[in-house]
C-alpha cells in the first residue's frame, strides 16, 4: 500500500508543479498584454518591473491553483490508466477511491495553504500589486520629446521638434512655445538645429540650440493697455527642463488599504458589522425624520376630546368650498414631493453603502471558495482522467480547461449577480462549487464502476443498434 501511494504522490507532483507554473506564466503573459502600453517607455528600473510581476503572480495564484489541481490530476490518473498501472492496482485488490486516498491528503493540505495564503499573504500582495501598478500607470512617459507632435510633458511648455537623427539626441526644426501664466507672458522659440542631453544627477534636461529666434509678448508698463513685443537672434543658447516629476513617486500605502481586496477575514468581518450597524442607525434615523411629514390634514382642525385621532373620509373635500380644496390639494403635494426628495436622496446612499457590504462579504467568502475549488475540481480531475485514460497535454489540457470554463464562467455570474443584489451573497459565491460537486460525485461513481462514459466505439454500437431498430 504505502509503494502505491509513493507512486501516485510521485505521478501528481510532478505534472502540479509543471502545470502550475506554465499557468502563472500565461496569467503573467496576459498581464503584460494588459498593461504593457503603461509599462514601456516610462524609464523605470529593472527591480521595479520585477517586483510588479512578483506581486501580479501573487494575486493570479487564487485562478492558477484550482486549475493546476485539476490539470494535474487528469494528467495523473490518465497516465495511470494509460498505463494499465490502474488495472494492476485493482487487480491487486485495492479500490480506485482507496487509491485516492493520499491525493485526497495532498489536497486537502493545498486546500489549507491555499486558505492561510489568501488570508494573510494574498491581502498584502494585493495592496503592494495595485499601489505599485497606479503609481506606475500615473508616472509620465520616459520619451519627452517626439518627432512631428507637440509634447507637453513639461508644464507651461509645449515643444515640437520636426525630427531627429538616428541617435535620439541631434534635433532639427524645434519650436518650443512657453506660457508664464504668473506674469501674462507668451513666448515662442524657433532653432533650425539643437542637442537633446541629460545632466549627470538625472534632474534636468538640456536642450542646446542652434541658429534660432525668440519671439516674447508681454504686459507693457503700468497704466499702458498696450502690450510689448520682443525678438531675439541667437547663435546659440540652452534650455533647462525640471526631470524630477519624471521620476516614480510611490503613493502612501495606506490610501488603498480600505479596499476590500486589502483586508483579512478579521478586518472585513469588522469593516461588515461597522457598516451595517451605520446602516441600521441610519435607517432609523431616516424613520424619525420622515415621521413629521406624515399628516392627515395640514390646516388647524379640533379632535374630539376623548376620542381617538380618526382619519379622513374619502368625501371629506367634498363638504368644502374650492378654494380650501386647492389650498388641501397643493400643500399635499408639496408634502409628496419634500417627501420624495428626501427619500430619493437617502435611497442613493443606501445602496451604495448596501453594494459596499455585499463586495466585503464577497471577499470574505472568497477565502473559502478558493479552497473548496480545490477539492471540489480535484473530485472532477482524478476520475475523469481514469475514465479516459489518456495523459500527456493532449486530451486532459482539453478536457481540464472546459471544465474551468464552466466552473469560473458561472462563479462570475454568481458574483456579479451577488453585486447588483440579485442574489444572496452565499448562494452566489458557492453556486458553482454546488454545481461541480454532484458532478465530480458522480464521475467517481462512474470511474470506481469501470465505466465506458467517454468510449466512443460503446457510443457508435449504440447508435448502430438504434437505427438498425429504427430501419426494421
Amino acid at each position: 500500500m504505502k509503494k502505491i501511494h509513493l507512486l501516485i504522490l510521485k505521478s501528481f507532483i510532478r505534472p502540479f508543479i509543471v502545470t502550475f507554473f506554465i499557468v502563472m506564466f500565461v496569467l503573467l503573459m496576459l498581464f503584460l498584454f494588459k498593461y504593457i502600453d503603461d509599462l514601456i517607455g516610462k524609464g523605470f528600473e529593472w527591480y521595479i518591473i520585477l517586483e510588479l510581476m512578483m506581486y501580479a503572480s501573487a494575486t493570479n495564484v487564487a485562478m492558477a491553483l484550482p486549475l493546476s489541481v485539476l490539470l494535474s490530476s487528469i494528467m495523473t490518473y490518465g497516465s495511470l490508466g494509460e498505463n494499465y498501472e490502474l488495472v494492476a492496482i485493482k487487480s491487486a485488490g485495492i479500490s480506485l477511491s482507496r487509491a485516492m486516498y493520499p491525493m485526497v491528503i495532498v489536497v486537502t493540505l493545498l486546500a489549507m495553504s491555499a486558505f492561510i495564503f489568501s488570508d494573510y499573504m494574498l491581502p498584502v500582495a494585493n495592496l503592494k500589486y495595485y499601489s505599485l501598478l497606479w503609481d506606475a500607470r500615473q508616472q509620465k512617459s520616459g520619451f519627452l520629446i517626439k518627432e512631428g507632435v507637440f509634447n507637453n510633458s513639461f508644464p507651461g511648455y509645449s515643444i515640437r521638434v520636426n525630427n531627429k537623427d538616428e541617435d535620439g539626441q541631434t534635433l532639427h526644426g524645434v519650436m518650443i512655445y512657453t506660457r508664464n501664466a504668473a506674469q501674462n507672458n507668451n513666448s515662442v522659440l524657433f532653432a533650425k538645429q539643437g542637442v537633446m542631453y541629460r545632466t549627470p544627477n538625472d534632474k534636468f534636461l538640456v536642450l542646446r540650440l542652434k541658429d534660432g529666434i525668440r519671439y516674447e509678448e508681454s504686459p507693457g508698463e503700468t497704466g499702458n493697455a498696450r502690450q510689448r513685443f520682443s525678438r531675439l537672434r541667437f547663435k546659440e543658447t540652452e534650455q533647462k527642463f525640471d526631470l524630477s516629476g519624471f521620476k516614480l513617486k510611490r503613493t502612501n500605502e495606506g490610501e488603498f488599504s480600505r479596499a476590500y481586496q486589502m483586508m483579512n477575514l478579521k478586518q472585513l468581518r469588522f469593516f461588515r458589522d461597522s457598516t451595517q450597524h451605520q446602516v441600521d442607525s441610519g435607517l432609523h434615523a431616516n424613520f424619525r425624520l420622515m415621521s413629521a411629514y406624515y399628516k392627515y390634514f395640514n390646516f388647524s382642525h379640533r379632535p374630539v376630546k376623548g376620542k381617538p385621532y380618526a382619519p379622513l373620509k374619502p368625501d371629506y373635500l367634498k363638504k368644502v368650498d374650492i378654494y380650501a380644496q386647492i389650498s388641501t390639494v397643493n400643500n399635499a403635494a408639496n408634502e409628496a414631493r419634500s417627501i420624495k426628495d428626501l427619500v430619493k436622496g437617502r435611497n442613493e446612499r443606501y445602496k451604495e453603502v448596501s453594494k459596499d457590504i455585499r463586495k466585503s462579504i464577497i471577499e470574505y467568502q472568497k477565502k473559502f471558495t478558493l479552497s473548496a475549488a480545490c477539492l471540489a475540481l480535484f473530485l472532477i480531475g482524478a476520475p475523469l482522467g481514469a475514465i479516459i485514460r489518456k495523459g500527456g497535454l493532449g486530451l486532459p489540457v482539453v478536457v481540464a480547461v472546459v471544465f474551468f470554463l464552466i466552473y469560473y464562467i458561472i462563479s462570475t455570474i454568481g458574483e456579479k449577480s451577488v453585486k447588483e443584489g440579485s442574489l444572496s451573497p452565499v448562494i452566489g459565491m458557492w453556486i458553482a462549487i454546488g454545481i461541480l460537486t454532484p458532478i465530480g460525485f458522480f464521475l467517481s461513481y462512474k470511474a470506481a464502476t469501470d465505466s465506458v462514459l467517454f468510449d466512443m466505439d460503446s457510443y457508435k454500437k449504440f447508435f448502430n443498434r438504434l437505427f438498425k431498430r429504427k430501419a426494421a
